[in-house]
């Protein structure tokens, strides 16, 4: 019996130090490090890498090359939200559009087929179509056929296709001189039927415009098909015309009246307002709610985003640890750029209503080093108590 009851001691010993080892190990880890930590992290600026040796192509590791060299770092500091600040400004100053203002001053309709034209010889009725108390305008003028020909009494057949109402109302005249001592003719278009530009995506009554003696510009395109819907995109606003296709910016004229982003429309033109479906950002780590919001269409800023968000985490986030996540410009030489808010202090998130996003960026808040340590043992638990459990039934078959 005493026999027993010392094996059962030693074995308990022997348990004791497998598990303390074990712990030991664990902890070891752990305090080296918190890789183990389930989940995303993005560590200190200061060192560390943020990419894998994987993520190189080229056979380079990150051992060779820092990471400082592959990403811009900057702190959200008042310094450079007033840097920003002037750069937007430099690039908002209005611009004169005088092209769009000679084009208003030399635009003048051409008569197409289809169009509706009323002839008027004044102190000659007989040679006015009356329009009478039941019939409109367009009724009662003079149809442009499809070989692009109208008739006129004593004129005949005459071509007008592609003419301006000065030049058709020259040539009624010389023609009827003839007849008629000095004829008083009046010439002008009682429907515009020939020509039209076409309107199409994220407006309120997509169709088409006829294309009238008025010159009809893009914004004013955009007003007659009932403005935007909330989905539109006033960013991207493409223009086709034959092979060549331009683009504007409704944002740029609706709030600041620049009128580099208007132009004419011409017969054929095709308006299109894409959707804002791109116009998003991310919200990623330790957040209420991760998913992708919309930008909206007066833009975003750090601080709405994380609202929408539902706010840090408090009981996992690290509020030192509020990154922006933003894809370089080409010809920058970095494959990102990240902004750092601090806002451990309540005050800093000042900053982040100051700081806009853009389109595509990662808002992503890091995990405390307690929350990513309590990860680890979580992990570490279930293997511990496996551990315990097989030295645990193997020293009960050895009894």
């Amino acid at each position: 019996m005493r026999l027993n009851t010392m094996v059962s001691v030693m074995q308990f010993k022997r348990t004791t130090r497998l598990l303390k080892l074990s712990v030991l190990s664990a902890i070891g880890l752990a305090l080296a490090g918190c890789s183990l930590a389930p989940g995303g992290h993005i560590p200190d600026p200061s060192g560390g890498s943020l990419f894998s040796d994987s993520d190189y192509s080229n056979g380079e590791s990150f051992s060779e090359v820092e990471w400082e060299n592959l990403v811009k770092v900057q702190a959200i500091t008042p310094m450079l939200l007033a840097q920003i600040n002037a750069e937007q400004s430099n690039d908002e100053h209005l611009r004169a559009n005088p092209a769009l203002e000679q084009a208003r001053n030399s635009y003048d309709y051409v008569v197409g087929r289809g169009d509706i034209l009323n002839i008027t010889v004044w102190d000659h009725p007989e040679l006015t179509i009356p329009a009478g108390s039941m019939r409109a305008p367009e009724e009662a003028g003079n149809w442009v056929h499809n070989d692009g020909t109208i008739f006129y009494p004593y004129v005949g057949k005459i071509n007008v296709a592609g003419k301006r109402v000065t030049e058709i109302r020259d040539m009624i005249t010389d023609k009827l001189a003839k007849y008629i001592e000095a004829p008083q003719v009046d010439v002008t278009v009682a429907a515009f039927r020939s020509q039209r530009v076409y309107v199409t995506g994220e407006v309120k009554q997509p169709g088409t415009l006829p294309v009238s003696n008025v010159p009809l510009t893009l914004i004013e395109a955009v007003a007659q098909s009932g403005g935007l819907t909330p989905n539109a995109d006033w960013t991207d606003v493409s223009l086709k015309r034959g092979e060549q296709e331009m683009h504007y910016s409704l944002r740029e004229l609706y709030q600041r009246g620049d009128t580099q982003e208007n132009i004419i429309l011409k017969a054929g033109d095709v308006l299109h307002i894409a959707r804002n479906d791109k116009n998003k950002v991310y919200v990623l780590g330790e957040v209420g709610k991760q998913q992708s919001y919309p930008m909206g269409r007066y833009g975003m800023t750090l601080a709405e985003a994380l609202s929408d968000a539902g706010g840090l985490y408090n009981q996992t986030a690290d509020a030192s640890g509020v990154f922006v996540i933003r894809q370089a410009a080409p010809d920058s030489g970095y494959a990102a750029q990240l902004f750092q808010l601090d806002a451990s202090n309540a005050t800093a998130l000042v900053m982040a209503e100051q700081f806009k996003l853009q389109p595509r960026d990662i808002v992503y808040v890091t995990a405390a080093p307690v929350a990513r340590w309590n990860r680890v043992i979580s992990q570490i638990i279930p293997s511990l108590t496996g551990l315990y459990n097989i030295t645990r039934a193997r020293d009960d078959l050895n009894n």
